[in-house]
């Protein structure tokens, strides 16, 4: 399954009807991650990354070949230990950013801004455009040829 595929085949969702369980499981076994905002404050992941992250007004989170970053103040306030920084400083050098917008696009509720290569879905609600959400391949998100790491 490609992303492109995968995106052709969530298009005209309902709000929170976005992907079934079977999807999300057969997006996971493909290292695909679906990318979709709910409510006014979240932003979910489902698939090769299974997550949301809280983005009320928008966010900036970080991704790699391994999955989603921790945001580093959780880390702090839950005791990080000197492994656990390391690995995330790591990780933070070569991971690359997905911005999640609040009504930014027109009648969109929420859309996404990668340089990930992805596919881009829509989801309505009662007929009407809410989300605009991204598909792309979890090995997609190695940093760019010459980046720094």
């Amino acid at each position: 399954m490609t992303p492109q595929a995968l995106a052709a085949k969530l298009t005209g969702r309902e709000y929170r009807q976005e992907i079934t369980k079977a999807e999300t499981a057969e997006a996971k076994v493909h290292g695909l991650v679906v990318v979709f905002g709910a409510s006014d404050d979240l932003v979910e992941f489902r698939g090769a990354i299974y997550d949301e992250i809280g983005a009320y007004g928008g966010n900036i989170c970080m991704v790699d070949d391994q999955g989603l970053l921790p945001d580093w103040q959780s880390l702090v306030d839950d005791g990080a230990r000197e492994d656990d920084c390391r690995s995330y400083f790591q990780r933070k050098g070569s991971a690359r950013p997905i911005k999640a917008l609040w009504a930014a696009e027109g009648d969109l509720s929420w859309t996404f801004r990668t340089d990930i290569p992805h596919a881009t879905f829509e989801i309505v609600e009662d007929g009407a455009p809410y989300c605009r959400g991204i598909v792309f391949r979890l090995l997609d998100c190695k940093a760019p040829q010459g980046a720094a790491s």
